[in-house]
């Protein structure tokens, strides 16, 4: 299957790695700054390969080779508008968090998809990890039985170096703040096994020690699911002096499960009343990372590979997209409104939040 990646920056050696891992060819790669295609490809032993054609314009790309699957990994801002040239010319997509920066955008990508036949994943990978995994299949069991409530903690640390090495993070128009960069894995993670329908959102964002950026660098919310269950969101870039931990718990009436690590990559806690010996290997289990992103890069680009070869949908698909966006986009209403949010939420773009911390 022919492959190009649009965006060689921070992210692009995990997709480079899925890539391999998963034997695509890589037929091209396009970035801006040519400078970041050669420093990716270099780090992968891949800059001697003529073969890979070189790009600044990835319209170009497109119109000029017979890509199958493309990689969007560029800054958030332009993810919705690359994503639907890649959708309108046929080809399928793995779109990197966030999906879009507005509820239209979002709309859009999936109502191409669907005409034009073409598959989209939203990237978060965060799915596959093995305890997320394992949480999932003890709810879809029902083990957890009535659901009481379940809280995600993102606690990372982001410095001024990391926001002056590109410009466009923190901004309205390109990123958006905390809870949409670093967190909305997390918080695509809560929905996903808290219940994806909500009744409403009440939340608060402040801009506390990053006050060169437009965004956020922390945002508390409470979710109401429509299924009765409550969920907890703190996200943050805030803590001293280096990533915490994102966790995330989830609570019910037969069981609870804290899964931990600086991904969501541990179990810490495994408890259920009706314990087999099975689950004494999910106590303390623990995946070893290399890094934040994890590991399952390479496993959600499997399952794209297997859904355009079997077509069917991919396992996260474009709606679990716009549904991570909504409730980040919910919680930056409330913000800016001083009221809980009721969804679904029709329209709504990052950008409605500019000037929301100019005068803190």
């Amino acid at each position: 299957m022919k492959y190009a990646l649009i965006g060689c920056g921070r992210i692009a050696a995990n997709h480079i790695k899925a890539v391999q891992n998963n034997n695509l060819e890589l037929t091209a790669v396009c970035d801006i700054i040519p400078e970041h295609m050669e420093q990716l490809l270099e780090k992968h032993d891949l800059h001697h390969h003529t073969s890979i054609k070189r790009y600044t314009d990835y319209k170009k790309l497109i119109q000029e080779n017979d890509i199958q699957l493309v990689g969007i990994a560029t800054e958030s801002g332009s993810h919705a508008q690359i994503a639907l040239y890649c959708i309108d010319h046929g080809i399928h997509v793995i779109i990197e968090k966030p999906m879009a920066m507005n509820m239209a955008d979002a709309k859009r990508i999936i109502q191409l998809s669907e005409e034009k036949q073409v598959k989209v994943s939203a990237c978060h990978q965060n799915r596959f990890n093995i305890a997320v995994q394992e949480m999932r299949k003890a709810l879809e069991a029902g083990r957890f039985g009535k659901l009481s409530h379940g809280s995600i903690h993102v606690r990372w640390n982001r410095n001024q170096g990391y926001y002056t090495q590109a410009p466009w993070r923190g901004t309205w128009a390109q990123d958006g703040g905390a809870l949409m960069n670093q967190c909305i894995h997390g918080i695509d993670l809560l929905r996903w096994v808290m219940g994806t329908d909500i009744e409403e959102v009440y939340g608060a964002t402040r801009q506390q020690f990053h006050d060169y950026l437009e965004a956020e660098d922390v945002g508390m919310a409470v979710v109401k699911f429509k299924n009765g269950a409550i969920g907890t969101i703190e996200g943050t870039t805030n803590v001293y002096p280096q990533n915490l931990e994102e966790t995330l718990y989830l609570f019910g009436e037969n069981g609870t499960v804290k899964i931990g690590g600086k991904s969501t990559n541990n179990i810490d806690v495994w408890s259920f009343s009706d314990e087999t010996d099975k689950d004494q290997a999910n106590k303390g289990l623990k995946e070893q990372t290399s890094n934040v992103y994890g590991n399952g890069h390479t496993s959600l680009y499997a399952d794209v590979i297997d859904a355009i070869e079997n077509n069917r949908a991919p396992y996260v698909d474009a709606h679990a997209g716009k549904n991570a966006l909504e409730l980040v986009l919910a919680i930056y209403k409330s913000q800016k409104e001083g009221k809980a949010v009721r969804l679904p939420l029709t329209q709504f773009a990052s950008t409605d939040m500019a000037g929301e911390f100019e005068n803190e």
